[in-house]
């Protein structure tokens, strides 16, 4: 999948609150397929209308009860609040929690009527004091009323270090607290944070089951893990989880918002692969498939009555390195150069990979900002060409010499040989690997891919740093660009989304100087700056932005205006709590 990545929720894939992994937050991590170019629009919006024409225009009037059933190829690893940084955490989160402020389809904080606020926040002149209103119903499910104590309990403990919470980066930066009454809290932070009001684009968690927890204790806690022991405030209640197999979830008789959801109860399927998946939806044992494999899109696309989208999204793929020696043998790291990073770079096909594997789906990219966004860089980044003469010509210079054997390079006794780990039942990432593996071999490189199961890789690979290098995705949980979380030294794992464990001092201040300021355009400057560091310097190869084709069965109703929006992360469900199954 993809990690979440928080301020930004990756999206690993892959909930940073901002990313996730997409397979993570500001960023999610996410395992999916891929976005369309511009020279396949018309063909898209072809398809999307065709979609609407089968989910709204018959959809008739909406009708209580009826079962939901959704899949992924990762099981979940937590849905407690403070922790979640995956996306697959982060779909089960969505039907159980209820955020302070949502998005809608541009991307703008608003107000719903499943919002736990009452009304957009108030921010002094300054940009430091944001005063929070809550509306006084919401309720969580043990009947408990929400209310600022939850909002100030949930910062409290995720700005803590002793917590290990991934969206740290984004409450650090607050200052204090103070609560005016039970639905209102006035937020100071310590210096302007640009971002700041996409941080309450977020869910909460309940001060009154947790506060007495040892903060070194919360993620061993049973909340998050164990349905019977963890209190919700969404439209749906947690019944059951069984690991590997399913998630269900009730709608809860006693919600408290205006809106109601249509939808009785929620399933959530896991499976193998992807291609699994794409069977059961074929044979209507899921309504939704959210990332369906483009080998597989035309099959679907064929089958009468399934709506397809496949717009871009706000996730791209990349290749991380570790710069922890403890990850390595004898300590010596082979990527360790700058020159040795850019080599690998101009070994890898990656338009190709966009052309082969994602069928011209997907969009190159040299820096971690979208392309089309406001803090494109363009051409200020820079972009490694397929060239495996660039690429030798880097390693000779790097020292790397041809052993007579096999012809893998070595240097001072070592071989230039690592492992590129990925989540297991990702039929993409499965494809780039074994084209990534050919590509560096030609250049004299041995990779050697692992694919893993995508929870247990998150829990004891990604969230400690502890791998080589790691094929993956960031699910941008809000449109802001700020990537502080995964690219500081302040943020090594444990205390932020770090994962590599990569220290530059120029970009620890660029970050910094990026939300220091609400001016958009010197933001885009800084911005640019930091993509030139970035690509030049390469903590990451940033391979593509790509969508992830969503099908949804012909049971699933919805008005047009609350469709699916894949450009927003979680968009496949957009306004879910209006949905309703025939």
């Amino acid at each position: 999948m993809t990690k979440k990545r928080y301020w930004m929720s990756l999206f690993m894939v892959l909930s940073l609150l901002g990313a996730l992994l997409a397979g993570c937050g500001g960023s999610k991590t996410n395992s999916s397929g891929g976005n369309d170019k511009p020279q396949n629009t018309n063909q898209q919006a072809d398809n999307n209308k065709q979609g609407e024409e089968q989910n709204t225009s018959d959809a008739g009037t909406p009708k209580d009860g009826g079962t939901f059933t959704f899949s992924s190829s990762s099981d979940i690893v937590s849905i407690n609040p403070i922790f979640v940084s995956d996306t697959a955490s982060g779909d089960a989160e969505l039907f159980a929690f209820a955020k302070i402020y949502d998005l809608d389809r541009a991307g703008n904080l608003v107000v719903e009527p499943w919002s736990l606020a009452e009304s957009l926040p108030e921010i002094s002149e300054d940009g430091k004091t944001y005063t929070v209103k809550l509306k006084s119903t919401p309720k969580w499910s043990d009947g408990q009323p929400v209310t600022v104590d939850d909002i100030i309990f949930t910062i409290d403990t995720v700005r803590n270090p002793e917590v290990g919470a991934p969206g740290i980066s984004q409450y650090d930066k607050v200052d204090k607290l103070e609560k005016i009454d039970d639905q209102t809290v006035k937020i100071t932070l310590k210096d302007v944070y640009a971002p700041f009001g996409y941080t309450l684009n977020s869910t909460i968690a309940p001060a009154h089951i947790l506060k007495d927890v040892d903060p070194k204790e919360l993620k061993n806690s049973k909340f998050g893990v164990d349905p019977a022991q963890t209190v919700t405030n969404g439209p749906w209640k947690w019944t059951e989880w069984k690991q590997k197999q399913y998630l269900t979830y009730e709608a809860d008789s006693n919600y408290w918002g205006e809106v109601k959801p249509h939808i009785g109860k929620v399933i959530y399927k896991v499976y193998a692969d992807q291609n699994t998946e794409v069977q059961a939806l074929l044979k209507g044992d899921v309504d939704s498939v959210q990332s369906v494999p483009l080998t597989q899109l035309d099959a679907v696309k064929n089958q009468k009555g399934i709506t397809i989208s496949n717009k871009p999204g706000a996730s791209y793929e990349f290749i991380s390195f570790n710069f922890d020696p403890n990850n390595f043998k004898d300590k010596f790291i082979p990527f360790a150069s700058q020159k040795a990073r850019q080599a690998i770079a101009h070994a890898l096909n990656r338009q190709g990979m966009v052309d082969n594997v994602l069928k011209g789906t997907g969009i190159l990219m040299n820096a971690p900002f979208l392309p089309g966004s406001w803090a494109d860089p363009g051409d200020k980044a820079v972009n490694y060409a397929y060239d495996v003469e660039a690429a030798k010509k880097l390693l000779a210079e790097d020292g790397w010499v041809a052993n007579s054997k096999d012809g893998i390079l070595e240097k001072d006794g070592h071989r230039f040989s690592f492992e590129l780990q990925y989540n297991a039942g990702n039929s993409r990432r499965e494809q780039i690997a074994a084209i990534a593996q050919q590509n560096l071999k030609d250049v004299g490189i041995e990779l050697i891919p692992k694919a893993i199961d995508f929870s247990a890789w998150v829990e004891q690979n990604l969230n400690p740093g502890k791998y080589e290098t790691v094929l993956l995705g960031w699910s941008l949980s809000n449109p802001d660009p700020d990537q502080e979380s995964i690219f500081s030294s302040n943020y090594f794992p444990e205390a932020g989304q770090n994962m590599g464990w990569y220290k530059n001092e120029k970009l620890d201040q660029l970050w910094i100087d990026g939300y220091s300021t609400v001016d958009q355009n010197k933001r885009k400057e800084i911005y640019a700056e930091a993509a030139q560091e970035l690509s030049t310097d390469l903590p990451y190869i940033f391979m593509y932005q790509y969508g992830t084709p969503q099908a949804i069965g012909q049971k699933v109703k919805f008005a047009e205006e609350d469709g699916p929006e894949p450009t927003r992360a979680y968009g496949y469900f957009y306004h879910i709590i209006k949905w309703w199954v025939e």
